[in-house]
Protein backbone atom coordinates (compact mmCIF):
# COMPACT_ATOMS: atom_id res chain seq x y z
CA UNK A 1 0.00 0.00 0.00
CA UNK A 2 1.50 3.63 -1.03
CA UNK A 3 -0.24 5.54 1.53
CA UNK A 4 -2.42 7.60 -0.94
CA UNK A 5 -5.99 7.79 -0.04
CA UNK A 6 -8.53 6.24 -2.55
CA UNK A 7 -10.04 7.92 -5.33
CA UNK A 8 -13.22 9.74 -4.48
CA UNK A 9 -16.47 8.57 -5.43
CA UNK A 10 -18.11 11.74 -7.12
CA UNK A 11 -21.05 9.93 -8.06
CA UNK A 12 -22.05 9.36 -4.78
CA UNK A 13 -23.57 12.44 -2.65
CA UNK A 14 -21.97 11.85 0.52
CA UNK A 15 -18.09 11.53 -0.84
CA UNK A 16 -19.22 14.23 -2.73
CA UNK A 17 -19.85 16.32 -0.13
CA UNK A 18 -16.92 14.94 2.07
CA UNK A 19 -14.03 15.72 -1.14
CA UNK A 20 -15.40 19.34 -1.42
CA UNK A 21 -14.98 20.11 2.35
CA UNK A 22 -11.33 18.30 1.93
CA UNK A 23 -10.96 20.72 -1.56
CA UNK A 24 -11.95 23.36 0.90
CA UNK A 25 -8.95 22.82 3.16
CA UNK A 26 -6.40 23.47 0.77
CA UNK A 27 -3.92 26.32 0.31
CA UNK A 28 -6.99 28.19 2.28
CA UNK A 29 -4.62 30.31 3.80
CA UNK A 30 -3.08 31.09 0.72
CA UNK A 31 -6.48 32.56 -0.86
CA UNK A 32 -7.30 34.12 2.05
CA UNK A 33 -4.75 36.30 2.24
CA UNK A 34 -4.73 36.81 -1.05
CA UNK A 35 -7.75 38.34 -0.68
CA UNK A 36 -6.50 40.19 2.14
CA UNK A 37 -3.88 41.56 0.32
CA UNK A 38 -5.87 43.16 -2.41
CA UNK A 39 -8.14 44.53 -0.27
CA UNK A 40 -5.55 46.24 1.40
CA UNK A 41 -4.74 47.72 -2.08
CA UNK A 42 -8.17 48.97 -2.66
CA UNK A 43 -7.83 50.53 0.94
CA UNK A 44 -4.36 52.20 -0.15
CA UNK A 45 -6.16 53.28 -3.83
CA UNK A 46 -8.94 54.99 -1.63
CA UNK A 47 -6.45 56.72 0.58
CA UNK A 48 -4.10 57.62 -2.03
CA UNK A 49 -7.51 60.08 -3.29
CA UNK A 50 -6.48 62.27 -0.08
CA UNK A 51 -3.00 61.87 0.22
CA UNK A 52 -0.54 64.57 -0.30
CA UNK A 53 1.45 62.14 -2.21
CA UNK A 54 -0.11 60.25 -4.07
CA UNK A 55 1.83 58.46 -6.36
CA UNK A 56 3.22 56.21 -3.41
CA UNK A 57 -0.23 55.11 -2.24
CA UNK A 58 -0.82 54.63 -5.75
CA UNK A 59 2.53 52.73 -6.40
CA UNK A 60 1.69 50.86 -2.65
CA UNK A 61 -1.79 50.03 -4.04
CA UNK A 62 -0.62 48.92 -7.66
CA UNK A 63 1.99 46.52 -5.65
CA UNK A 64 -0.50 45.14 -2.58
CA UNK A 65 -3.65 44.52 -5.60
CA UNK A 66 -0.90 43.04 -7.73
CA UNK A 67 0.87 40.86 -4.77
CA UNK A 68 -3.13 39.94 -3.37
CA UNK A 69 -4.24 38.65 -6.71
CA UNK A 70 -0.71 36.46 -7.50
CA UNK A 71 -1.43 34.91 -4.07
CA UNK A 72 -5.08 33.89 -4.73
CA UNK A 73 -4.02 33.12 -8.05
CA UNK A 74 -1.39 30.61 -6.57
CA UNK A 75 -3.46 29.43 -4.11
CA UNK A 76 -6.67 27.88 -7.01
CA UNK A 77 -3.46 26.69 -8.91
CA UNK A 78 -2.52 24.97 -5.97
CA UNK A 79 -5.99 23.66 -5.41
CA UNK A 80 -6.67 22.49 -9.06
CA UNK A 81 -3.17 20.48 -8.93
CA UNK A 82 -4.03 18.71 -5.87
CA UNK A 83 -7.46 17.84 -7.42
CA UNK A 84 -5.70 16.59 -10.73
CA UNK A 85 -3.37 14.17 -8.47
CA UNK A 86 -6.22 12.99 -6.13
CA UNK A 87 -8.74 12.33 -8.44
CA UNK A 88 -6.06 10.54 -11.22
CA UNK A 89 -5.65 6.30 -10.70
CA UNK A 90 -2.15 5.34 -9.99
CA UNK A 91 -0.51 4.19 -12.34
CA UNK A 92 0.71 0.43 -12.40
CA UNK A 93 4.23 -0.29 -11.31
CA UNK A 94 6.49 -0.80 -14.06
CA UNK A 95 7.63 -4.47 -14.16
CA UNK A 96 11.15 -3.79 -15.28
Amino acid sequence: MTGSPPLPDLSDPGQRADYRRELRGIARKTRYAGIALACVGALLALASKRAEDPAMWRLGAILALAAGGGLMIFGMARRAMYHALRTTPPRPADPD
